[in-house]
């Protein structure tokens, strides 16, 4: 006789228990916040209790689980997904576009949940000419070609403050996601040549502070940029959800002069 085939997914009780644990917090907490009893959230972790739809999707909530992985809660549970796919991107890319190239002379982009490179005004590719063609061959992973020898790492004048900022703002994602790709690629990141350490670019900032600017060479002179991110409010299509903006302004009036006429 043959064997069973394993499910798709993991219970949902487990995958429940690993998100409550992954963002710390007691049954007893989130059975409160919920509106549930402790008992009934023990049942569903340990496969003595089914949760109802409504009942996966207000501990996913509370849980601030990703609607990716809501989706995937509402399938091990055996329900259909919840959050439509890619459905409404047609609509938004135009607008993203606009969005991006309302911030020129500013560098800005817009990546997926796996930093890579969804779209870009014109300001960026002047930043990245000259850099070795197989970073930038699509997909483009901006934290790989930001800190890749042969891609911006050469032109980060801070750049083992800037290192250290990217690597524990990826921690940060890998420990509130738990996705593998996320893991890999920061296993990744810090197996490239690390450079010697070095004072912060600025008095009062060290690595992972509030502000860590970016010093980047650029063909009109050094740039000290301040990154920012946006994400779209409320968003109940699971790509959309996913997409980051990241743009870059200058820091001080020389940049911004430099950002002009490298525009």
């Amino acid at each position: 006789m043959s064997s069973p085939h394993p499910p798709a997914h993991p219970p949902v009780g487990t995958l429940l228990r690993e998100w409550r644990q992954r963002r710390r917090r007691s049954q007893l907490d989130l059975a409160l916040d919920a509106e549930v009893s402790t008992r009934h959230l023990s049942y569903v972790e340990s496969g003595r209790a089914s949760p109802s739809r409504e009942m996966v999707l207000r501990l996913a909530a509370q849980l601030d689980v990703p609607l990716r992985a809501r989706n995937t809660l509402l399938l091990a549970a055996g329900y259909a997904p919840a959050y439509r796919e890619d459905a409404a991107m047609e609509g938004v890319r135009e607008a993203l576009q606009m969005i991006l190239d309302a911030q020129a002379p500013n560098p800005a982009l817009a990546v997926d949940r796996h930093w890579q490179l969804v779209a870009a005004n014109a300001v960026l590719p002047k930043l990245l000419a000259g850099l070795d063609a197989a970073l930038l061959a699509p997909p483009v992973n901006v934290l790989r070609l930001s800190l890749h020898p042969a891609g911006l790492a050469a032109r980060i004048a801070n750049l083992s403050e800037w290192r250290a900022h990217v690597l524990e703002r990826l921690h940060r994602q890998v420990e509130a996601s738990g996705d593998p790709v996320l893991a890999d690629l920061l296993a990744g990141l810090r197996a490239l040549p690390a450079p010697p350490p070095s004072a912060p670019s600025s008095p009062g900032l060290a690595p992972g502070g509030v502000v860590v600017p970016l010093l980047l060479d650029s063909a009109a002179g050094r740039l000290a940029l301040l990154s920012t991110t946006t994400v779209f409010g409320t968003p109940v299509e699971v790509t959309l959800s996913e997409l980051a903006i990241e743009a870059f302004y200058p820091a001080d009036a020389e940049t911004a002069a430099r950002l002009r006429a490298l525009a």
